[in-house]
């Protein structure tokens, strides 16, 4: 098992004010007495790049510090690119200049709605990587995929494809996230066995590759909720989840943090 990790994926959600109430709420929730978070799981918060400036002033002015937590920072979405003429892309650097640790890669939204393909998603993990920030790299099968019996092998070249940039130094760096895409905002998540299973074969083909499979953090997304939480990160290859719909409520996504 690598490290633990649960990072929130706010979509395309919130305003200021809402961004304000939110880490407002959310630090009552895991700073009440007798239920803070273990030290050793690290939370990550992605709000749209817009209210990034926002979120990181809310978490500088909260008590979370004083109770030993910091929550880190990360955008949804980077430009395969490190700068040029590409108007409304934002660069790898600038988020790390924002403050940002951590940045998601491939969700299943944009290579579905965006077009992104495993070239580009591959350069993106790079420019992550050269800038010091933290890939989280989405995999996952759809549902026809899975019902044809192909949703290791379409795993396994995901991971292929995505990561033959990456040096043998930085491995540690990256952090994969796999995510049903007929999960994914359905309300219906992957059995902990099913997932356990995926993990397991992420694990196999990192270490292929000459990865320290074993030490790297791999979190699961697709629906997760209080209530499947806990069954899901008792999994031994499933080290926490990249959360969206449950992040956008303090209380769910405090729950889901103390279920890893």
């Amino acid at each position: 098992m690598g490290r633990r990790l649960i990072a929130a994926n706010w979509k395309m959600h919130g305003n200021r004010e809402f961004t304000r109430r939110l880490l407002a709420d959310l630090t009552a929730e895991l700073t009440r007495p007798g239920a803070c978070l273990d030290n050793g799981v690290e939370v990550a918060i992605m709000p749209p790049s817009l209210l990034l400036a926002d979120c990181r002033r809310g978490l500088e002015k909260s008590s979370l510090a004083l109770h030993g937590l910091t929550l880190f920072l990360g955008v949804q979405n980077l430009a395969r690119w490190s700068e040029g003429a590409y108007t409304g892309e934002i660069s790898a650097a600038m988020a790390a200049d924002q403050g940002c640790r951590f940045a998601i890669i491939g969700h299943s939204e944009r290579r579905q709605l965006m077009g992104e393909d495993d070239q580009a998603i591959s350069e993106k993990v790079a420019q992550c990587l050269a800038s010091g920030l933290k890939p989280i790299l989405c995999v996952g099968e759809t549902l026809q995929e899975r019902e044809d019996g192909q949703a290791f092998s379409r795993v396994t070249a995901q991971l292929q494809q995505a990561l033959t940039q990456v040096n043998p130094d930085q491995w540690q760096q990256v952090v994969i996230a796999y995510e049903p895409v007929w999960a994914i905002g359905t309300g219906v998540s992957a059995s902990a066995e099913d997932a356990q299973a995926v993990h397991r074969h992420i694990r196999v083909t990192l270490a292929a590759l000459g990865a320290p499979a074993q030490e790297m953090a791999v979190i699961y997304g697709g629906s997760v909720k209080p209530e499947t939480a806990k069954q899901l990160f008792a999994q031994p290859d499933i080290d926490g989840g990249l959360i969206g719909g449950a992040s956008l409520d303090a209380n769910s996504f405090a729950s889901i943090c103390r279920a890893c």
